[in-house]
């Protein structure tokens, strides 16, 4: 089975592009996201699976086949992407983490980049192609994207990130030389990296030399994250015994990973719903109470969970398609402020023993809130990233608490290379076709 795929900007009945054009372009040719012509069920006995590259390869190929690759190369590189494990960890209260920071880099952008990286070498391969990857990054999908596209032999990466506005950890991640990857760090803010990723990629000229991107706008980056959703939904039933459908706190700010959830739903899953857990840029809440007109978006806001300092959210463009209605019996929206951020990462040391980021941390204040206006049962809290990627906000939260990995410490003596450059365009693209 292989689901056909069209803009949101396409009038209806428009042509279908399938799965290895989308992933190729990324954005469609009128400037819109992919989105599916109909969600697919998901694939009879996934609920079977014993493992998560088993329940991977099932779900996504009920989405793509085998993508034109073949079931063997398919089954092996679906094996090779998600090669890190996914735990759930108890917290009180009926709560749950959903560790999503054990890959490479530290966050949930592991699983889509990790994805989309040996897909696309694969396919560029046997079409004897080669393809600049052009990343708009908040923090984690830059890094996440330099570390699982490195080296790919048909593929470099292009990576623009707003200067001053990631962590430092974050930006030696983003910094640190790696072949086939540049650094671009733009005087602005993340909606600015967004914005000239779009324009670059509806860029005639570069269309005709190859771009796409690895943002959440390509599917590629989606389809992956609906299956930790699946996988948590199995844990709590196999190894906590929970047989009550549980909420999902998803920290947003892109809303891909949310856009995503709401997919692995509408195929089927059996959650009781969303939080979208946003922090003080807190537009997509404000609509889903009626508050705020659809693309009106304002402008961001810096706070300590930089990764979701967004003020106009890509995938809202593909959520809108599902109409309001639906999106609110779905989705409950919260905005979570600075101190409450910083509060909760102190309660959940000392209630739990657990060091968590920011961003973790607004989705478990989320959940506070959610149940604050009298909603019971199990919520599962998507943990996106590792508290050691944010030290001096731990530090700030927990006097005296130390959080470091390995990974992130080696970084502190590579070699880094970067090119700061203004909020506009053509400074990037003179830098691409230089």
């Amino acid at each position: 089975m292989s689901v056909g795929w069209y803009s949101t900007r396409a009038e209806p009945g428009g042509p279908l592009t399938d799965f290895p054009d989308a992933l190729l372009q990324g954005l469609a040719p009128d400037g819109g996201l992919y989105v599916p012509e109909a969600i697919p069920a998901l694939p009879a006995g996934w609920r079977e699976a014993e493992s998560f590259t088993e329940l991977a390869h099932a779900v996504l190929g009920n989405w793509v086949g085998d993508a034109g690759l073949g079931e063997d190369t398919f089954r092996e590189l679906t094996a090779d992407a998600f090669s890190f494990p996914v735990p759930l960890r108890q917290l009180t209260d009926d709560r749950w983490l959903l560790e999503l920071h054990h890959g490479p880099t530290l966050a949930f952008k592991d699983f889509g980049a990790r994805f989309m990286a040996r897909m696309l070498d694969a396919l560029l391969s046997r079409r004897g192609r080669k393809l600049t990857i052009i990343v708009a990054t908040s923090g984690d999908t830059g890094s996440a994207v330099a570390a699982g596209f490195s080296g790919r032999a048909n593929i470099e990466v292009v990576l623009l990130y707003p200067e001053g506005r990631v962590s430092p950890l974050q930006e030696l991640q983003l910094i640190t030389e790696r072949p086939g990857v540049r650094a671009f760090s733009i005087r602005g803010t993340f909606d600015d990296c967004q914005r000239i990723a779009k324009e670059l990629l509806s860029d005639e000229q570069l269309q005709r030399r190859g771009v796409s991107s690895a943002n959440s706008i390509n599917v590629g980056r989606l389809l992956p994250q609906q299956l930790y959703y699946l996988w948590a939904l199995l844990q709590l039933e196999r190894e906590h015994g929970v047989d009550a459908a549980p909420v999902f706190s998803v920290p947003s700010g892109n809303l891909g990973n949310l856009t995503a959830g709401v997919w692995a739903q509408l195929g089927g899953a059996g959650a009781a719903g969303f939080l979208a857990a946003h922090n003080a840029n807190d537009w997509f809440p404000a609509w889903l109470a009626g508050r705020a007109e659809p693309f009106s978006f304002p402008a961001t806001v810096a706070t300590r969970s930089n990764a979701m300092d967004v003020g106009a959210p890509s995938n809202f463009e593909r959520l809108y398609q599902l109409g309001q209605e639906q999106l609110t019996a779905l989705i409950s929206g919260y905005g979570v402020s600075e101190e409450r951020t910083l509060a909760r990462m102190r309660e959940t040391h000392e209630a739990d023993g657990v060091a968590v980021c920011p961003h973790t941390a607004v989705g478990l204040e989320a959940v506070a809130l959610h149940r604050a206006a009298g909603r019971t049962g199990p919520a599962v809290v998507l943990a996106t990233a590792a508290a050691a990627k944010f030290p001096e906000v731990v530090e700030e939260a927990v006097p005296g608490l130390s959080a470091t990995a390995p990974e992130l410490e080696a970084l502190r003596a590579a070699p880094t290379a970067v090119t700061s450059l203004g909020p506009d365009t053509a400074s990037v693209r003179e830098q691409l076709l230089g």
